[in-house]
Protein backbone atom coordinates (compact mmCIF):
# COMPACT_ATOMS: atom_id res chain seq x y z
CA UNK A 1 0.00 0.00 0.00
CA UNK A 2 1.53 3.63 -0.72
CA UNK A 3 2.54 6.12 2.26
CA UNK A 4 -0.49 7.90 1.67
CA UNK A 5 -3.25 5.61 1.02
CA UNK A 6 -4.76 5.99 4.57
CA UNK A 7 -4.66 9.86 4.59
CA UNK A 8 -6.50 9.38 0.65
CA UNK A 9 -8.64 7.14 2.17
CA UNK A 10 -10.01 9.07 5.12
CA UNK A 11 -10.41 11.78 3.18
CA UNK A 12 -12.73 9.84 0.66
CA UNK A 13 -14.73 8.40 3.63
CA UNK A 14 -15.36 11.64 4.88
CA UNK A 15 -16.39 12.91 1.69
CA UNK A 16 -18.87 9.96 0.86
CA UNK A 17 -20.31 10.33 4.55
CA UNK A 18 -21.11 14.09 3.46
CA UNK A 19 -22.46 13.48 0.66
CA UNK A 20 -25.01 10.58 1.73
CA UNK A 21 -26.53 13.12 4.19
CA UNK A 22 -27.19 15.61 1.74
CA UNK A 23 -28.90 12.76 -0.23
CA UNK A 24 -30.48 11.77 2.65
CA UNK A 25 -31.72 15.23 3.35
CA UNK A 26 -32.77 15.49 -0.44
CA UNK A 27 -35.30 12.35 -0.23
CA UNK A 28 -36.64 12.92 3.40
CA UNK A 29 -37.81 16.53 1.72
CA UNK A 30 -39.21 15.34 -1.48
CA UNK A 31 -42.57 13.58 -1.62
CA UNK A 32 -42.33 9.64 -2.42
CA UNK A 33 -43.35 8.93 -6.49
CA UNK A 34 -44.61 5.35 -7.43
CA UNK A 35 -41.52 3.43 -8.85
CA UNK A 36 -41.70 1.07 -11.81
CA UNK A 37 -40.38 -2.44 -11.30
CA UNK A 38 -37.42 -3.38 -13.33
CA UNK A 39 -38.01 -6.03 -16.14
CA UNK A 40 -36.37 -9.73 -15.52
CA UNK A 41 -33.50 -10.27 -16.94
CA UNK A 42 -33.07 -14.07 -19.07
CA UNK A 43 -31.15 -15.33 -16.03
CA UNK A 44 -33.46 -13.84 -13.46
CA UNK A 45 -36.90 -15.02 -14.94
CA UNK A 46 -35.68 -18.32 -15.49
CA UNK A 47 -33.94 -20.09 -12.56
CA UNK A 48 -31.81 -22.61 -14.57
CA UNK A 49 -30.35 -19.72 -16.53
CA UNK A 50 -26.84 -19.25 -15.88
CA UNK A 51 -24.44 -16.84 -17.56
CA UNK A 52 -20.50 -16.93 -17.72
CA UNK A 53 -19.52 -13.72 -15.67
CA UNK A 54 -16.13 -13.60 -17.99
CA UNK A 55 -18.70 -13.45 -21.24
CA UNK A 56 -18.65 -10.12 -22.77
CA UNK A 57 -22.07 -11.04 -24.24
CA UNK A 58 -23.46 -10.45 -21.08
CA UNK A 59 -23.39 -6.86 -21.14
CA UNK A 60 -26.14 -4.51 -22.92
CA UNK A 61 -23.44 -3.03 -25.99
CA UNK A 62 -25.95 -0.55 -26.59
CA UNK A 63 -25.09 2.27 -23.77
CA UNK A 64 -20.86 1.56 -24.66
CA UNK A 65 -19.86 5.35 -25.19
CA UNK A 66 -16.17 5.66 -27.72
CA UNK A 67 -15.86 8.97 -25.64
CA UNK A 68 -16.17 7.92 -22.27
CA UNK A 69 -15.01 4.06 -21.77
CA UNK A 70 -14.50 4.20 -18.18
CA UNK A 71 -14.26 7.07 -15.49
CA UNK A 72 -11.24 8.58 -14.28
CA UNK A 73 -12.13 7.49 -11.09
CA UNK A 74 -12.20 3.73 -11.81
CA UNK A 75 -9.38 3.45 -14.14
CA UNK A 76 -6.85 5.45 -11.55
CA UNK A 77 -8.19 4.09 -7.70
CA UNK A 78 -5.62 2.14 -6.59
CA UNK A 79 -7.33 1.15 -3.32
CA UNK A 80 -10.39 0.00 -5.49
CA UNK A 81 -9.13 -4.00 -4.36
CA UNK A 82 -6.85 -4.86 -1.34
CA UNK A 83 -4.50 -7.58 -2.42
CA UNK A 84 -6.90 -10.16 -0.41
CA UNK A 85 -9.71 -9.27 -2.78
CA UNK A 86 -7.87 -9.53 -5.55
CA UNK A 87 -6.47 -12.79 -4.69
CA UNK A 88 -10.76 -13.86 -4.09
CA UNK A 89 -11.60 -12.50 -7.08
CA UNK A 90 -8.78 -14.24 -9.07
CA UNK A 91 -10.06 -17.83 -6.93
CA UNK A 92 -14.07 -17.37 -8.33
CA UNK A 93 -13.11 -17.23 -11.94
CA UNK A 94 -14.01 -20.37 -13.71
CA UNK A 95 -10.34 -21.35 -14.97
CA UNK A 96 -9.27 -23.93 -17.23
CA UNK A 97 -5.68 -23.36 -18.24
CA UNK A 98 -3.51 -24.87 -21.32
CA UNK A 99 0.17 -25.91 -21.76
CA UNK A 100 0.36 -26.99 -17.74
CA UNK A 101 0.44 -23.64 -16.68
CA UNK A 102 -1.27 -22.64 -13.44
CA UNK A 103 -3.86 -20.30 -12.45
CA UNK A 104 -3.71 -16.85 -12.02
CA UNK A 105 -4.61 -17.50 -8.38
CA UNK A 106 -2.08 -20.05 -7.80
CA UNK A 107 0.85 -18.22 -10.40
CA UNK A 108 4.26 -16.91 -8.48
CA UNK A 109 6.61 -14.80 -9.41
CA UNK A 110 10.04 -13.84 -8.41
CA UNK A 111 9.99 -9.77 -9.22
CA UNK A 112 12.34 -7.00 -9.64
CA UNK A 113 12.97 -3.33 -7.64
CA UNK A 114 11.98 -0.64 -9.81
CA UNK A 115 12.97 3.07 -9.09
CA UNK A 116 11.06 5.87 -8.57
CA UNK A 117 10.25 7.44 -11.85
CA UNK A 118 9.44 10.63 -10.99
CA UNK A 119 7.15 13.55 -9.84
CA UNK A 120 3.60 11.73 -10.37
CA UNK A 121 4.61 8.93 -11.84
CA UNK A 122 5.40 5.16 -10.54
CA UNK A 123 6.67 5.31 -7.27
CA UNK A 124 9.35 2.55 -6.37
CA UNK A 125 8.23 -1.14 -6.41
CA UNK A 126 10.45 -3.37 -4.09
CA UNK A 127 11.05 -6.34 -5.49
CA UNK A 128 10.82 -9.89 -3.91
CA UNK A 129 10.99 -13.47 -4.17
CA UNK A 130 7.99 -16.05 -4.79
CA UNK A 131 5.49 -13.41 -4.81
CA UNK A 132 1.51 -13.99 -5.95
CA UNK A 133 0.26 -12.77 -8.74
CA UNK A 134 -2.39 -10.53 -6.63
CA UNK A 135 0.72 -9.64 -4.64
CA UNK A 136 1.87 -7.89 -7.61
CA UNK A 137 -1.12 -6.63 -9.07
CA UNK A 138 -1.64 -4.84 -5.84
CA UNK A 139 1.59 -2.92 -5.25
CA UNK A 140 2.31 -2.19 -8.97
CA UNK A 141 -1.71 -0.18 -8.56
CA UNK A 142 -0.18 1.32 -5.34
CA UNK A 143 3.08 2.29 -7.07
CA UNK A 144 1.75 3.50 -10.53
CA UNK A 145 -2.25 4.79 -9.10
CA UNK A 146 -3.43 2.98 -11.17
CA UNK A 147 -6.81 0.91 -10.37
CA UNK A 148 -6.08 -3.22 -9.64
CA UNK A 149 -9.10 -3.49 -11.41
CA UNK A 150 -8.26 -2.11 -14.64
CA UNK A 151 -4.87 -4.60 -14.30
CA UNK A 152 -7.08 -7.49 -13.89
CA UNK A 153 -9.60 -6.20 -16.92
CA UNK A 154 -6.34 -5.39 -18.90
CA UNK A 155 -5.24 -9.29 -18.67
CA UNK A 156 -8.52 -10.51 -19.44
CA UNK A 157 -8.74 -8.50 -22.51
CA UNK A 158 -5.41 -9.14 -23.53
CA UNK A 159 -4.57 -12.45 -23.02
CA UNK A 160 -7.86 -13.95 -21.38
CA UNK A 161 -5.27 -14.91 -18.58
CA UNK A 162 -7.89 -15.25 -15.79
CA UNK A 163 -10.10 -17.89 -17.64
CA UNK A 164 -7.71 -19.82 -20.15
CA UNK A 165 -4.20 -19.17 -19.23
CA UNK A 166 -1.34 -20.43 -21.33
CA UNK A 167 2.34 -19.85 -21.42
CA UNK A 168 1.92 -17.60 -24.11
CA UNK A 169 -0.30 -15.36 -22.48
CA UNK A 170 1.90 -15.09 -19.21
CA UNK A 171 5.13 -14.31 -21.41
CA UNK A 172 2.30 -11.63 -23.26
CA UNK A 173 0.04 -10.95 -20.37
CA UNK A 174 -0.78 -7.62 -20.62
CA UNK A 175 0.33 -7.34 -24.36
CA UNK A 176 2.85 -4.38 -23.76
CA UNK A 177 5.40 -4.04 -26.35
CA UNK A 178 2.58 -6.17 -28.73
CA UNK A 179 2.52 -3.86 -31.80
CA UNK A 180 -0.75 -4.79 -34.02
CA UNK A 181 1.69 -4.90 -36.79
CA UNK A 182 5.04 -7.10 -35.13
CA UNK A 183 5.44 -9.68 -33.14
CA UNK A 184 6.09 -8.77 -29.54
CA UNK A 185 9.11 -7.62 -28.18
CA UNK A 186 10.49 -10.27 -26.07
CA UNK A 187 12.72 -7.87 -23.98
CA UNK A 188 9.04 -7.46 -22.30
CA UNK A 189 8.12 -11.01 -22.01
CA UNK A 190 7.17 -12.54 -18.55
CA UNK A 191 3.90 -11.51 -15.89
CA UNK A 192 5.66 -8.96 -13.51
CA UNK A 193 7.77 -7.06 -16.34
CA UNK A 194 4.50 -7.19 -18.84
CA UNK A 195 2.27 -5.75 -15.35
CA UNK A 196 4.42 -3.25 -14.65
CA UNK A 197 5.24 -2.25 -17.94
CA UNK A 198 1.41 -1.51 -18.58
CA UNK A 199 1.14 0.38 -15.23
CA UNK A 200 3.81 2.46 -16.28
CA UNK A 201 2.90 3.23 -19.41
CA UNK A 202 -0.58 4.49 -18.33
CA UNK A 203 1.22 6.80 -16.29
CA UNK A 204 3.12 7.66 -19.15
CA UNK A 205 0.13 8.75 -20.73
CA UNK A 206 -0.92 10.62 -18.01
CA UNK A 207 2.15 12.82 -17.16
CA UNK A 208 2.73 13.54 -20.98
CA UNK A 209 -0.86 13.80 -22.02
CA UNK A 210 -0.47 15.35 -25.64
CA UNK A 211 -0.46 12.54 -27.52
CA UNK A 212 -2.60 11.23 -30.81
CA UNK A 213 -5.52 10.35 -28.32
CA UNK A 214 -5.84 13.18 -25.98
CA UNK A 215 -9.15 15.04 -24.17
CA UNK A 216 -10.95 16.57 -26.70
CA UNK A 217 -12.26 15.58 -30.53
CA UNK A 218 -9.78 13.21 -32.73
CA UNK A 219 -10.11 10.94 -35.08
CA UNK A 220 -10.37 7.18 -34.06
CA UNK A 221 -9.81 4.13 -36.02
CA UNK A 222 -11.74 0.97 -36.35
CA UNK A 223 -8.81 -1.06 -37.45
CA UNK A 224 -5.35 -1.70 -38.40
CA UNK A 225 -6.20 -1.41 -41.34
CA UNK A 226 -7.02 2.54 -43.58
CA UNK A 227 -9.38 1.04 -45.83
CA UNK A 228 -11.93 0.59 -42.83
CA UNK A 229 -11.79 3.84 -41.94
CA UNK A 230 -12.61 6.42 -38.94
CA UNK A 231 -15.09 8.73 -37.17
CA UNK A 232 -14.58 11.54 -34.66
CA UNK A 233 -14.75 10.52 -31.03
CA UNK A 234 -15.01 13.35 -28.37
CA UNK A 235 -12.87 11.56 -25.79
CA UNK A 236 -13.68 13.03 -22.16
CA UNK A 237 -11.25 12.08 -19.92
CA UNK A 238 -7.84 10.94 -19.52
CA UNK A 239 -8.88 7.53 -18.77
CA UNK A 240 -10.08 7.05 -21.87
CA UNK A 241 -7.79 9.12 -24.03
CA UNK A 242 -5.00 6.25 -21.90
CA UNK A 243 -6.75 3.49 -23.50
CA UNK A 244 -7.03 4.45 -27.07
CA UNK A 245 -3.50 5.44 -26.36
CA UNK A 246 -2.47 1.43 -26.01
CA UNK A 247 -5.32 0.35 -28.34
CA UNK A 248 -5.55 3.11 -31.09
CA UNK A 249 -9.08 1.20 -32.42
CA UNK A 250 -12.77 1.82 -31.50
CA UNK A 251 -15.05 -0.97 -32.42
CA UNK A 252 -17.48 -0.29 -35.32
CA UNK A 253 -21.42 -0.51 -35.40
CA UNK A 254 -21.39 -3.81 -36.39
CA UNK A 255 -18.91 -5.08 -33.19
CA UNK A 256 -21.51 -3.11 -30.76
CA UNK A 257 -24.28 -4.64 -32.27
CA UNK A 258 -22.66 -8.18 -31.71
CA UNK A 259 -20.91 -7.90 -29.00
CA UNK A 260 -19.86 -11.20 -27.43
CA UNK A 261 -19.78 -12.54 -31.31
CA UNK A 262 -18.22 -12.18 -34.51
CA UNK A 263 -18.44 -8.72 -36.86
CA UNK A 264 -16.83 -7.73 -39.93
CA UNK A 265 -13.38 -7.73 -41.63
CA UNK A 266 -13.16 -4.43 -39.95
CA UNK A 267 -14.11 -5.06 -36.67
CA UNK A 268 -11.81 -5.17 -33.62
CA UNK A 269 -12.47 -5.77 -30.14
CA UNK A 270 -10.21 -4.67 -27.47
CA UNK A 271 -11.84 -1.43 -25.82
CA UNK A 272 -15.15 -2.67 -26.54
CA UNK A 273 -14.33 -6.44 -24.40
CA UNK A 274 -12.13 -3.91 -21.72
CA UNK A 275 -15.34 -2.27 -21.34
CA UNK A 276 -17.94 -5.31 -21.23
CA UNK A 277 -15.42 -7.17 -18.74
CA UNK A 278 -14.99 -4.43 -16.62
CA UNK A 279 -19.02 -4.18 -16.57
CA UNK A 280 -19.70 -7.11 -16.02
CA UNK A 281 -17.14 -7.96 -13.32
CA UNK A 282 -17.06 -4.28 -11.31
CA UNK A 283 -20.28 -2.69 -12.31
CA UNK A 284 -20.66 0.83 -14.37
CA UNK A 285 -17.11 1.79 -15.28
CA UNK A 286 -18.14 5.55 -15.71
CA UNK A 287 -18.82 5.95 -12.16
CA UNK A 288 -17.75 9.14 -10.81
CA UNK A 289 -18.78 8.40 -6.96
CA UNK A 290 -17.76 12.16 -5.37
CA UNK A 291 -19.77 15.51 -6.03
CA UNK A 292 -18.42 18.39 -8.28
CA UNK A 293 -18.68 20.32 -5.03
CA UNK A 294 -15.48 18.57 -3.72
CA UNK A 295 -11.68 18.89 -4.98
CA UNK A 296 -11.38 16.72 -8.29
CA UNK A 297 -8.78 15.16 -7.23
CA UNK A 298 -11.02 12.74 -4.85
CA UNK A 299 -12.24 11.63 -8.62
CA UNK A 300 -8.61 11.22 -9.72
CA UNK A 301 -9.48 13.72 -12.73
CA UNK A 302 -7.00 13.97 -15.26
CA UNK A 303 -5.37 10.68 -12.87
CA UNK A 304 -4.01 13.41 -10.31
CA UNK A 305 -4.95 12.24 -6.64
CA UNK A 306 -4.89 14.53 -4.16
CA UNK A 307 -1.91 15.89 -2.70
CA UNK A 308 -0.80 14.13 1.03
CA UNK A 309 -1.86 16.32 3.58
CA UNK A 310 1.51 16.89 5.89
CA UNK A 311 1.59 15.91 9.66
CA UNK A 312 4.00 18.29 10.10
CA UNK A 313 4.27 22.31 10.12
CA UNK A 314 6.28 23.95 7.39
CA UNK A 315 9.36 25.40 9.14
CA UNK A 316 10.79 26.40 5.73
CA UNK A 317 11.08 30.53 6.00
CA UNK A 318 12.44 32.74 3.32
CA UNK A 319 16.00 33.60 3.31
Amino acid sequence: MSTFALPRRHLRILATGMALIGLAATLIALPPEPVAAAPLSAATADPAATTDPTDPATTDPAVFDPGLIISDFNFFNPDALTESGIQDFLEHRSCRPSDGVPCLWEFRESTTSQPAKGDGHCQPYIGAENETAARIIAKIAAACTVSPKVLLVLLQKEQSLLTRPSASGYLRATGYGCPDTADCDAQYFGFFNQVYNAAWQFRQYTQEPDRAFKIGSVDVGFNPNAECGASTVRVKNQATANLYNYTPYQPNAVAVANAGDEGDGCSTYGNLNFWLFYNDWFGDSTLEPFPVMFDDCLNFVGGQDCAPVSLLPDVTTAG
